[in-house]
Formats: C-alpha cells, structure tokens, sequence
C-alpha cells in the first residue's frame, strides 16, 4: 500500500498540470507546443514520478477554445487517464478532474474507489462544479446563471459520493436534485476519502472549497493580494474545524540564461500565440466564472497566452527557484507546474531547480 502524498500538509507541494490537453496551459501557434499523447503522458508520468514529484493534476474539457490551434481541442479523458498513470507510477498522486452535472455521483464514487484500488491510496478528486457554458450546450446540459444553484448541487452530488465511501448499507437518497434508490458503496477507498481539490474564486464557491476540499487552488495574480487572501481562506476553514491549503498554479520557462528565457516569454506573448483562442478563453472567463478576479483578467491576458494565466516563473534556474520561494512564503502550501512542452523541459528543471528548493528546505 502506498501513502498518498497530498494527504500531508508538509513541504510545498509541486505537481504538473493539463498534460492531458492538447497544448498543455500554453495557448501558442509554436510547432514545439505540447502533444498530448498517452505515450508523452506516460513518459511523463513516470518521469515525474522518478523525480519524487507530487502529483498530476488534468483539465477536463468537451470542447476547445477555437483559434488556428483549437486550444484545448484534443483532451484524454480525466479518470481514464489517471487510472492508467496510477498503475504504471509508485508514489506520485494522480487526480481525475469530474464536472458535477456531468457525471452522476453514484458512478463517480464508484469510479474513485476502483483508481484508489489500482494505486493503491494515490488517487485524488478535483470537483467542478462549472462554469463553461458553451460545454454544457455541447453536452446538452443548461449552466445554472447563479452560483448558488451550481454549488448547491455541488454540494448535494459531493454529500453522497462521501455517503457512498463511507456507508457499508445500501440507502436511499431523497434530496433537491437527486432521488437514489438502494445504493452502496464497494469497493471503497484505500484509506479513507481521497484527497479532494477545488478551484474556486466566488465567495459561495470559497464557503464550498473550505467546507469539503483538501486544497483551494486559485490563480497568483498580486502577490501582495495573496498575502492576505491566504489568510482569510485559512481563517475561513478553521471556524469550520478545517485544515485547507491554498495550491496555486505557474508556468516554466528555465533556460541557462535570463536572456534566452525572457525571449521565448515574449514570442509566446507576441508572434506565437494564438490570440482568437486566448481571447474566447478570457472572454468566457469574464462572462460565466470568478476563478480570476475581474479587475484583474484584462492586465493579464499576456500570461493567458503563455500559460493560461499561470504564475510566471521565467528565467534561469536560480529564478525560477526564487520564484518558487516566494510562492512558499507568500503563503501557498503547493503549485503546479506547466512548461511549453513537459517531457523535454522537465528534465532541465529537474535537474537544476529542485536541488536548489531542496538547499532553501521548502522540499526534501
């Protein structure tokens, strides 16, 4: 039996994220731009896995964004996709990202407990309780307007995955938006509820997050800003008796120079990027969610660009380590990473970047 990482709360956390989309968080027209096969998948998985990273966290998506590429048009299935990683890694935590209204509780549970099995403890579940209209048309689906409806399902779908995890009777479920008919729960996890994740920028959503997911993860924007939303979001769980990290996310780029490394940044910002994508990205972003603060999104449609509007963390070892730092001691317990291409950047990160988090004692 292996111990699921993300259960502790020690050491900043580092995981990769979106390896699962078809170029990854960079929106770009580059030919290098991330392919994403199950065979780079698995190499990366295993890389990762090899380098005693945390974990791997994907995007689920139905549709791209359009532009010349399809941002985000070819996408491998979440909870397949973790299953497979999770029987081919030792120690790495895999999550599966699952839309509430599109994935109905009863089999999800079900789902969960099978991957928990097969990696023996390392699965994770990163809920989303929507915000894509144009994917819910696409699957037949109506996007509630208010977020008390998305949430409030949100909460009922979750209530009876935990019940079904942790029940050992059949029961029958009669609530606001589900009637359950003798249902039971086996198998079950392998150590009790996976670690659970949630993205999420509205105060409803927040209440959420605090009530039910081991990590909040939220965009980096203004650090300043983060500072004291950290605080409030910690604060906000421990009335509710409640340990919840804040995760955030970042986008690499590590050359040997800060030169080298500031005019790829550029070019993914200029020339190479694929704005008709980027602008469908942000506009949906203003018109149906708050994971990004509104007054924030139209300074920072650039990092959209380069890394869907990750953390930036450019330049030579040192600074992306440097980077990193301040995140720790902004006060986030983790954050992903993305790169233009994960397999051939990774190593380069690897091999010079984590030595030095190593040397500051924010990872072992």
């Amino acid at each position: 039996m292996s111990i699921n990482v993300m259960k502790a709360k020690n050491g900043f956390k580092l995981g990769t994220f979106s390896s699962n989309c078809s170029s990854g968080m960079t929106v770009t027209k580059s030919p290098d731009r991330w392919v994403n096969s199950w065979e780079n998948n698995l190499k990366l998985g295993k890389m990762l896995d090899d380098a005693g990273i945390d974990f791997m966290l994907p995007i689920a998506r139905w549709i791209g964004y359009g532009g010349e590429t399809d941002f985000h048009g070819g996408v491998l299935e979440t909870v397949t996709w973790a299953t497979a990683l999770l029987a081919s890694t030792k120690n790495i935590s895999v999550f599966a990202t699952v839309h509430t209204a599109a994935n109905n509780p009863v089999i999800v549970a079900k789902q969960m407990a099978t991957m928990d099995q097969i990696g023996q403890g390392r699965a994770g579940l990163n809920i989303v309780a929507g915000w894509n209209k144009p994917e819910y048309e696409a699957l037949g689906l109506t996007l509630p307007d208010d977020h008390e409806t998305r949430y409030g399902y949100a909460q009922e779908w979750f209530d009876i995955v935990e019940k079904l995890w942790t029940s050992e009777a059949y029961f029958d479920w009669d609530g606001e938006y589900f009637n359950l008919r003798h249902v039971a729960g086996d198998p079950k996890p392998v150590n009790g509820r996976p670690p659970i994740l949630n993205a999420a920028g509205s105060e409803i959503g927040r209440a959420f997050a605090t009530d039910n997911a081991d990590y909040l993860f939220t965009p980096a924007i203004d650090l300043s800003r983060s500072v004291e939303e950290i605080k409030e979001l910690k604060a906000l769980a421990e009335t509710k008796g409640r340990d919840v990290g804040v995760l955030t996310f970042s986008h690499v780029i590590c050359r040997e120079t800060e030169q080298e490394a500031t005019a790829l940044r550029d070019r993914l910002m200029g020339d190479l990027a694929d704005w008709d994508a980027v602008d469908n990205l942000v506009n949906l972003q203003f018109a149906h969610a708050q994971s990004f603060p509104h007054d924030l999104l139209a300074q920072i449609k650039n990092l959209f660009a380069m890394g869907h509007g990750g953390f930036p963390l450019v330049g030579t070892p040192r600074q992306v380590a440097d980077g990193i730092i301040t995140l720790h001691q902004t006060g986030f317990a983790g954050t992903t990473l993305s790169f233009v291409d994960y397999v051939e950047e990774f190593p380069y990160f690897r091999d010079n970047v984590l030595p030095l988090l190593a040397q500051a004692g924010i990872r072992s």
